[in-house]
């Protein structure tokens, strides 16, 4: 077995490749499970509708405090150990959420669930370090492939098994196979031991300097927070949306109308030929486009009908691609800024994101909760709009 040892790595293998896109799409959907599933959990538990987005932004708040204190550990310790000892925080977590009878242990564990989930993006630059820079941005996008794949499946596969089981199977089904993931990629991911000499306190103490000293983190920053924010905000408030008296869907039809969401990871790959041609600011302009059209979209046939549905399709496709778009742009740029602080940099860009996420989800399903789908709709729009202002200044 390898050991990469030094800043400079050799080019990832098909295998590992593959390894690494399944391992964050099954990683990642811990903290996309609960989406879909707002409104039985909620019932379930006991938890008032206008606290239900509680759900959601929990794994995504617990989320970004690993971005922020975990990830940057990739700068530091061996990432292979980090990786397998985030996974199993997340399997001990998943297993109590799926034995939780209240709100206040499903919401504990939620947060630990998006802390332990955390491990894809240390893969990720992981797999940055691994790839040659000509073809950086296309590797990533691969790997990134997974994860939205990941992302966009985990609200399907959840809506179909509590559909016809129970919300708590997916729980319990998903810490079993976290613990055997965390056995196979011991086996099988080449160790990767940074060279910096930094301490804890000291690398996080760094982390000030950075986002001070990097323009093009911050601004990639918020250009996503902007996106990810519609995109929580969506797909928050559709699962209401569609269960409600408007379109009457049950768990199986809202599971449906979830797999539209899969295209959106066909952006994957494209977005990362896109970066490595130099192509970004235009792409950051269509990703932002995207996002505001398609939310508008929605707006423009009374809901419950056939055309109303047909446009909540073609804007859970659109708002995909221009988050996961954004999301790619946003690596490659700052992947190529150097590889000795590249987990740093990550947790930075995605910490950024996902808190602003986190509130997406919580404002958007109060949103929906206050102002129907108009309210909500408005908010997604705004998002998008005000990320392009600030492109302007550019």
């Amino acid at each position: 077995m390898t050991t990469v040892t030094s800043d400079s790595a050799d080019s990832l293998s098909a295998w590992i490749t593959l390894l690494l896109a399944f391992s964050c799409g099954l990683i990642v959907a811990n903290i996309y499970y609960a989406q879909p599933l707002i409104g039985p959990i909620s019932a379930d538990l006991g938890l008032p509708p206008q606290l239900a987005g509680l759900l959601v932004t929990m794994s995504q708040v617990g989320y970004g405090a690993g971005l922020l204190l975990v990830v940057p550990l990739g700068d530091l310790i061996e990432n292979r150990k980090l990786v397998i000892a985030t996974v199993i925080v997340g399997a001990v977590a998943l297993a109590c959420a799926s034995l939780a009878t209240s709100p206040s242990t499903f919401l504990v564990s939620a947060l630990l669930i998006g802390f332990g989930s955390v491990a894809v993006q240390i893969l990720i630059p992981y797999a940055g370090h691994m790839a040659p820079e000509a073809i950086r941005g296309r590797t990533v996008g691969n790997v990134t492939t997974g994860l939205m794949l990941g992302i966009m499946l985990a609200r399907p596969v959840a809506s179909f098994v509590a559909a016809h089981t129970s919300w708590h199977v997916i729980y319990a089904a998903s810490a079993l196979a976290m613990v055997t993931l965390a056995i196979v990629l011991r086996l099988t991911l080449p160790p990767r031991r940074p060279q910096t000499q930094l301490n804890y306190g000291q690398l996080l103490g760094s982390m000030v300097q950075l986002y001070r000293d990097t323009p093009a983190l911050r601004r990639r920053a918020l250009y996503q927070a902007a996106l990810f924010s519609c995109f929580s905000v969506f797909w928050t408030t559709t699962p209401l949306l569609l269960a409600g008296p408007d379109f009457r869907m049950s768990q199986t039809g809202i599971a449906l109308f979830a797999l539209a969401g899969v295209a959106g990871a066909i952006m994957a790959p494209v977005a990362g030929r896109i970066a490595d041609r130099g192509w970004t600011k235009p792409a950051t302009v269509a990703a932002i486009m995207l996002c505001a059209i398609g939310f508008a979209l929605t707006l423009a046939f009374p809901l419950g009908t056939n055309w109303s549905l047909a446009t909540l399709v073609v804007a859970a496709i659109a708002i995909d691609c221009g988050a996961q778009l954004s999301l790619i742009l946003g690596y490659r740029v700052l992947f190529v800024l150097g590889a000795g602080h590249r987990s740093r940099l990550n947790g930075l860009y995605m910490t950024t994101f996902f808190v602003a996420g986190a509130a997406g989800s919580g404002i958007g399903a109060f949103a929906y909760a206050h102002g129907g789908w108009t309210l909500a709709a408005a908010l997604g729009i705004a998002l998008p709009v005000a990320a392009l202002a600030y492109l302007s200044t550019e």
